[in-house]
């Protein structure tokens, strides 16, 4: 891949600290609107997966603060005894069952929410398959391909199927988004987030997909490349987009967007307050309650293939191609 424009490449190295930043001004007197808790509609929804704390959170959320009218949390499954027994007890979910497959029959809806990203889409295949609306916590999945399969199997089967970044989703990421595309050349992109490529959970997956997911957001998801450099504890990655722009992704830090402008950074950020995490569980809770999905499955496959071309150029440290 021809890397025909030069850009920061040493910034992972914590160059970011050292530029004089500038916050981007916030809109007076704007406000998010308010979320969208649904219909009232009854759905009892089944998540497989208890290992990770969103486990808890969905049942704190539907069970326990009933933000959602009608959406309950009636049985859980736990990669253990002791997953499942704590997310049913903090999570205030009646029922534990112990085999993935008891779930048919007791639910409306499913929620898969392994920690690893490899285990979701065996979890989500036979409910899909069965017409069941289906939300796959990110990562969708771990290779593109299986993903494909999957949405594959639930466009056959007319099932609603997707998968959320709550940090890459709502008003909040909206409106950063349409700053930049007000811009009639906004420059290079740095954007920040605590991620590593050695984590037992999948690597760059684990916690990568939503620091890609905020990009592909504000910037476009047209990326076609990406190439790794490594600085001893630090990784960034510079992403090539189709359109010609460049963005660079550092790993290690708090989720920060900036643009890169002649005066040094500037940082881009929501020009109102907004709780992005109730828009993300208002999606599903729609999905659930109509089956509208709230975003495209080629967008959520995107994502998977940065992630994969991500991967691979860690080993190579060359340029490696998103393959959709």
């Amino acid at each position: 891949m021809s890397n025909r424009r030069k850009f920061i490449t040493d910034l992972g190295a914590g160059a970011v600290s050292g530029l004089a930043l500038a916050a981007v001004a916030q809109a007076q007197g704007a406000s998010a609107p308010e979320p969208d808790f649904g219909s009232g509609k009854r759905v009892r929804v089944g998540i497989i997966g208890a290992e990770n704390s969103h486990t808890i959170g969905f049942g704190q959320m539907f069970n326990v603060e009933k933000k959602f009218p009608g959406v309950e949390v009636v049985a859980v499954w736990g990669e253990t005894d002791e997953f499942a027994r704590n997310a049913a007890e903090k999570g205030s979910i009646p029922r534990i069952v112990k085999q993935q497959e008891e779930l048919m029959g007791m639910i409306d809806a499913l929620i898969v929410d392994h920690r690893h990203a490899r285990y979701h889409v065996e979890a989500a295949r036979p409910f899909v398959g069965a017409g069941i609306p289906t939300f796959v916590d990110k990562p969708f999945c771990y290779r593109v391909s299986e993903g494909r399969e999957l949405v594959e199997l639930a466009e056959e089967r007319k099932t609603p199927i997707t998968s959320l970044s709550s940090v890459a989703y709502g008003p909040g990421i909206d409106d950063m988004a349409a700053q930049v595309a007000g811009l009639e050349d906004p420059g290079p992109i740095v954007i920040t987030g605590p991620a590593g490529i050695n984590s037992k959970y999948g690597g760059i997956f684990f916690y990568g997909i939503h620091t890609v997911e905020r990009l592909f957001k504000v910037f476009g998801d047209d990326a076609e490349a990406v190439r790794a450099t490594r600085h001893g504890p630090h990784t960034t990655f510079q992403v090539e987009f189709t359109s010609g722009k460049l963005a660079t992704i550092i790993l290690g830090r708090q989720w920060q967007v900036f643009r890169v402008v002649q005066e040094g950074m500037l940082e881009l950020k929501p020009r109102f307050e907004s709780e992005d995490s109730l828009y993300m569980y208002a999606a599903i809770v729609r999905m659930f309650q109509t089956g509208e999905e709230p975003r495209t499955h080629e967008s959520i496959l995107r994502s998977i293939a940065a992630l994969e071309a991500m991967e691979r150029s860690v080993l190579s440290e060359r340029w490696e191609l998103l393959l959709v």
